[in-house]
């Protein structure tokens, strides 16, 4: 893997500044208009960057929340959190949201970006971490290209600045298709699970219409969107109280929907199980290719530490395995590269993903050599298979 991601960081990738520049005016603009509408909704100007005295205008002044938890200094709680929970009582919230998530965007990352070109090669130069994160994913840091935020149009715009090195030149972008649910499938042995994927189904409809107990034809947009949410979920360790709040449903019918999926995927919740068993019997979890994560809090007598490394107990193995898949595939793909010659480069790994610089008289040769190297990686058990898709632009959010 050394070797790997040397050339990766040695390859670097090209950023168009331009574009970058354009686009900090942009965000500077949506960030005013949502400051404004902020001060409009509060009746009074403050600074908005200070916690102090936007807990105080949020909590004293319009009394949002009767119960209002404040931080070890006195002052009032107003992360993300915080304000996700409130904004369906107040649009004030959403709009503090909205102006912190453009003042990010600006200031992390299309601001800095610029600034960490090389001179000498004209490309940013990411430095990839193997040891940082506990479940064996790669990370990364000046500039930390994992945590970009892709949920949100703004966060995707800065894909756009990610581009080709020349114009004989395209970016191609190749990711693994819900390789995690593959991975739970593959584990766990799940019947329903297995099946679904085998026959090449959309996971998240498979998994509505059996919790929903309708015809895979009659589930509905939302019912899709809640069993891709306990899809999902489950892998994290959420319970009912979480699904509750993420969907902001019930908690009854939070509970009703997981009760239903544990009944119709028990061999999921057998997997879960087995693994917290064998994570106390053994001290550790281990990934499909035997890569160990040791849990010691995993017989803690404190019950909130004691669940938080069950969670990592059912999901380690899961997210491992994953980065264990991804990490093969880049081996494979740099051996061919370097065997046959090529001049297209990998040049970023981010999750699931990669991204190359390809040579366009490259491009179908390419394509096929990726995905069969990336699906081709390791093998899942029950007969699981392994899809990766592909896709060419101009720039990294064409591609993707």
């Amino acid at each position: 893997m050394i070797k790997v991601l040397t050339n990766l960081e040695f390859e670097g990738v090209k950023i168009d500044t331009h574009f970058l520049k354009n686009y900090s005016v942009e965000l500077e603009k949506l960030a005013k208009i949502s400051e404004e509408l902020v001060y409009e909704q509060a009746g009074v100007r403050f600074n908005l960057a200070s916690p102090k005295q936007l807990g105080e205008v949020l909590f004293d002044k319009l009394k949002l929340d009767p119960k209002a938890k404040k931080t070890k200094t006195g002052q009032y709680a107003t992360g993300e959190e915080v304000l996700a929970k409130l904004a369906h009582q107040h649009k004030i919230c959403d709009d503090i949201l909205t102006f912190r998530e453009f003042t990010k965007l600006k200031n992390t990352y299309v601001d800095t970006l610029p600034e960490l070109i090389n001179p000498k090669t004209g490309r940013v130069h990411t430095t990839f971490g193997q040891t940082i994160a506990v479940t064996g994913r790669l990370s990364s840091i000046n500039p930390n290209l994992q945590n970009i935020p892709i949920r949100t149009e703004q966060g995707r715009e800065i894909r756009k600045a990610f581009i080709p090195r020349d114009e004989q030149h395209v970016l191609m972008s190749a990711d693994y298709s819900q390789i995690e649910l593959r991975v739970v499938a593959a584990i766990s042995g799940d019947e329903a699970m297995c099946d679904a994927f085998r026959n090449h189904k959309d996971i998240h409809t498979a998994t509505a219409a059996k919790v929903y107990n309708v015809p895979e034809s009659e589930v509905t947009k939302e019912m899709r969107y809640k069993a891709k949410s306990v899809n999902f979920g489950i892998i994290y360790g959420q319970g009912a109280f979480g699904l509750a709040e993420n969907l902001s449903i019930s908690r009854t019918e939070a509970k009703e929907i997981i009760d239903n999926y544990k009944k119709e995927f028990s061999g999921i919740q057998k997997y879960m199980d087995d693994t917290i068993q064998f994570c106390k019997d053994h001290g550790y979890v281990k990934t499909l290719m035997g890569r160990k994560r040791w849990l010691r809090d995993i017989t803690s007598a404190n019950f909130t530490v004691r669940g938080g490394a069950e969670r990592k107990a059912i999901n380690s193995p899961i997210q491992g395995t994953a980065a264990d898949m991804i990490k093969l595939a880049m081996i494979k793909i740099n051996a061919a590269l370097m065997e046959k010659k090529f001049q297209s480069k990998m040049i970023l790994q981010v999750h699931d993903e990669l991204v190359f610089d390809v040579v366009k008289e490259e491009i179908d040769v390419m394509k096929k050599l990726i995905l069969d190297c990336m699906q081709t990686a390791m093998i899942l058990p029950n007969e699981v298979p392994v899809v990766a898709e592909v896709g060419f632009g101009n720039n990294w959010l064409e591609a993707h």
